[in-house]
């Protein structure tokens, strides 16, 4: 393989899933590491990197220690501009490292699957441009971004939270949603903790099951730009 992309893994539930076998078949090397064994100490030797969700704030030092680390890479990666891909935390942890802030527990909370949907400059992006016309994508976070990075550009948006995905660079990307995730996915979450939100494991299942292949269909082709961009 040509190319490598190291993906942190923050939650040893939480893994690459699908864009493991989206990244291979596009002929990108996955490195995986569990943020709990550890992190490298540089981005030396990979093409890209991919950060992915967990149920931390960015700077969650005391339960997660390797966030530390984490966010050294995420500013190497941001002065580098190293095609990377930061998912929920991930993009919460390039938000905070850029000048951004996150907030805990913040607006509306959004679960299950959700229509995303992208700016004018997202419809141009290389990556973001899978967007274009609108797509569903699975949520599961109501920690916020409330505030971007001075040189951000805004990506993307939902209807109940505006700041869905932005791009620093030219090559460093944030996304609150996770491409990673398909409907299968919703089948082993927390049924008692959506039932605390009002929220019915079954209606979120089925709606998710319902647009599955246009879900599909938009993360590939995210995650293949991605690609691309690792491959160059």
């Amino acid at each position: 393989m040509s190319a490598a992309v190291l993906v942190i893994v923050n939650s040893p539930t939480s893994g690459p899933r699908r864009l493991r076998r989206w990244l291979s078949e596009a002929g990108i090397e996955v490195i995986e590491k569990l943020g709990q064994d550890g992190l490298p100490e540089t981005l030396d030797g990979v093409n890209g990197l991919v950060m992915l969700g967990g149920g931390f704030m960015p700077d969650d030092d005391s339960r997660a220690p390797w966030l530390a680390q984490e966010r050294e890479l995420a500013r190497e990666a941001i002065l580098r501009d190293l095609p990377t891909l930061g998912i929920c935390l991930g993009a919460q942890i390039l938000t905070h490292v850029a000048g951004g802030k996150v907030r805990a527990k913040y607006g509306p909370a959004e679960r299950g699957a959700v229509i995303i949907t992208a700016t004018a400059e997202g419809r141009h992006d290389a990556v973001m441009g899978s967007l274009a016309k609108g797509a569903p994508m699975i949520e599961n976070h109501q920690d916020q971004m409330t505030e971007l990075p001075p040189d951000a550009v805004l990506l993307a948006t939902s209807d109940a939270v505006a700041h869905q995905a932005f791009r620093l660079g030219k090559h460093v990307r944030a996304v609150q949603f996770h491409p990673e995730a398909s409907s299968q996915d919703l089948r082993a979450w927390d049924e008692t903790a959506l039932a605390d939100q009002g929220l019915t494991l079954t209606d979120l299942i089925t709606a998710a099951d319902n647009v599955n292949e246009e879900n599909t269909a938009a993360a590939a082709d995210l995650v293949r730009r991605f690609a691309a961009e690792v491959g160059v």
